[in-house]
């Protein structure tokens, strides 16, 4: 019994130190590591694009732990904030060696200019352009700054832009599996790969499209920076691939040296006693509180798949994927709206799409908004189709990177039928049920039969009718216009102003100018995020699933067994409850966009 006793507390002691010492531990040196940092007096900061970007920064303190987190509204935000910060001097940029999101380029693209046009300078350097992905897109970013550098026999790769699907038809046919699907309309290709073997004609069509518009946009930004003609950048491109030293002769990049060559480089620009210093810590110090007073213009983020329900802290804490829950949005934008500071409302949208119903739910609260004389301006990221332009489409303005891809007005659905295959291993499945046949219309044993294809046809015939007449309202299209440039189709930003559907080209900057003209407001306004930051007490309790008496009593036991750094979210434990007693709730203070 007694050796019993000594394995259980060792247990105990194992898991108290695995789920709470070492979150602890790790938040307590992450918080540690930017607290008193200090911008040095002659900064070149370092931004290393080399890692995941998300368009938006999490709301969750332990998904930074998972290494690597930048966001595109970090950088422009944050780059913003350095061009009047008289301590920052310079600005360099490790490049990827593979593609970025073109939408994303382009809006970094564009702060990088705007940074270059505070008399601050700017040096890329690039260790190798590969052809994975939107390398052009990333080679455009390049080209924005002063001077762009590769190293001694990099590979420069940036030749096209190509795209790659798999299709699965063949095998399903082989194996008995039956993919039963209905789209609306023939654009609306997410399920062709399991229903054909080969591109139709009008996904062939649509994928082109968008590609050449990307392609065309990411070239003609080079060629304007490189002062090229776009025909004769497109042709030297084509022609690579090239090693780091052809490339130079062509005139494609400045110079050839090793990253610590440019890193020397920027400093001299920048001047005696000039120091590199990390992006993201000088990021974390120029964030502040929001203890601004006055008009405001508000931001609401969304970026994700789109789902009805709130944000209860599920799913995997340390991951930097989002969702955007309909309730959590809804009510970001209901605040907004009771916010008596708050003027107009810029919405930052990127997303692939998702439930129609919870879309709609977003929706109503931002034509509330504009009910209530609070214009709402969407900025679109990479993303911003089906669901996520659903909830665009009645905006006051829309605006969109012109590489952006949006549009994808059109819905589908339906299931797998596996019977055949599972009876070919000698499983089968067998389904009751009372009331209608439709009740187990959507089981996996058969296909559907004539009378429920015809319902679930007619159902989604009604959603894909929501959706065109939200367009249609919002945009103050005809309803047979939408129709015919809906079916499904995705349009880059560029494309789609051209058919009405965004009134913009342009990044979250312009929106904000936007929403600043359609409300009236004039010279500096402050941007107040409607966001809220989860505490790492608040995080670790969603991590670990357990009450927040659960959470001070494991984080106490952690202190007990000798982690000093426990200490800190002890007192923080402390303070929350001291609001807790002062307010009735612990307070979330909204995370500020500068």
């Amino acid at each position: 019994m007694k050796q019993f006793l000594i394995t259980a507390a060792g247990v105990f002691v194992g898991l108290v130190l695995f789920l709470v010492g070492v979150p602890v531990l790790l938040i307590s040196m992450a918080a540690s590591s930017s607290s008193g940092e200090v911008t040095p007096d002659q900064a070149v900061l370092n931004l290393d694009l080399r890692q995941n970007l998300t368009d938006q920064a999490s709301n969750n303190p332990l998904a930074a732990l998972r290494g690597g987190s930048l966001s595109v509204m970090t950088i422009i935000s944050t780059l913003r904030h350095a061009e009047t910060d008289d301590r920052v001097k310079a600005l360099l940029i490790r490049l990827p060696e593979g593609g970025m999101e073109p939408a994303a380029a382009d809006e970094i693209r564009a702060a990088i200019k705007h940074f270059k046009a505070a008399g601050k300078p700017v040096l890329a350097h690039s260790q190798g352009l590969y052809p994975s992905g939107m390398v052009t897109s990333t080679y455009a970013v390049g080209t924005a700054g002063d001077e762009l550098w590769m190293q001694p026999g990099a590979s420069f790769q940036v030749t096209g832009l190509a795209n790659e699907d798999i299709f699965f038809k063949r095998l399903f046919d082989k194996y008995g599996v039956k993919a039963d699907y209905e789209q609306r309309y023939e654009f609306k290709n997410a399920v062709n790969p399991y229903l054909h073997d080969n591109y139709t004609d009008a996904h062939r069509e649509a994928e082109l499209g968008w590609m050449g518009s990307v392609y065309k946009t990411a070239t003609s930004a080079a060629a304007a920076d490189r002062k090229q003609t776009p025909d004769a950048m497109t042709k030297a491109l084509e022609a690579g691939p090239y090693l780091a030293e052809a490339a130079l002769k062509l005139h494609l990049i400045d110079k050839v040296g090793q990253v610590k060559d440019a890193e020397e480089a920027i400093l001299a620009k920048a001047g005696t006693d000039s120091q590199l210093y990390d992006f993201q810590d000088y990021a974390r110090s120029a964030r502040g509180p929001d203890t601004g007073v006055g008009p405001a213009i508000a931001v609401v983020e969304a970026e994700g798949p789109i789902v009805t329900g709130n944000d209860g802290g599920g799913g995997n804490p340390f991951s930097g994927e989002s969702t955007i829950y309909s309730d959590t949005m809804a009510q970001a934008l209901y605040s907004a709206i009771e916010d008596q500071d708050v003027k107009a409302i810029v919405m930052r949208v990127n997303s692939p799409g998702g439930s129609d119903t919870a879309s709609e739910q977003i929706l109503a609260a931002v034509r509330t908004a504009k009910a209530v004389g609070k214009p709402v301006v969407v900025s679109m990221g990479t993303y911003a189709a089906s669901g996520g332009y659903w909830i665009s489409s009645q905006a006051s303005a829309i605006v969109a990177q012109p590489s952006t891809l949006t549009g994808s007005i059109g819905v589908f659905g339906g299931k797998f039928a596996l019977g055949e295959a599972l009876a070919r291993y000698g499983v089968d499945v067998r389904q009751i049920g009372v009331g209608s046949s439709y009740a187990g219309a959507f089981g996996m044993s058969r296909e559907f039969s004539p009378k429920e294809r015809a319902a679930f046809a007619g159902w989604m015939d009604q959603i894909y009718s929501n959706f065109v007449l939200r367009v249609a309202e919002g945009r103050k299209l005809p309803e047979a216009r939408v129709r015919d440039i809906a079916k499904g189709r995705v349009w880059t930003g560029e494309q789609a102003q051209k058919l009405g559907l965004v009134d913009q080209v342009g990044g979250f900057y312009d929106a904000v100018d936007k929403a600043k003209t359609l409300a009236n407001l004039k010279g500096d306004v402050r941007l107040k995020s409607m966001s809220t930051q989860m505490s790492p007490i608040q995080a670790l309790k969603h991590a670990m699933g357990v009450s927040a008496t659960s959470v001070r009593t494991l984080a106490a036991a952690a202190w007990v067994l000798g982690d000093p750094r426990a200490q800190s979210i002890l007192d923080q434990i402390a303070d929350e409850r001291l609001r807790g007693q002062v307010g009735g709730a612990a307070v979330l203070a909204p995370r500020p966009v500068h």
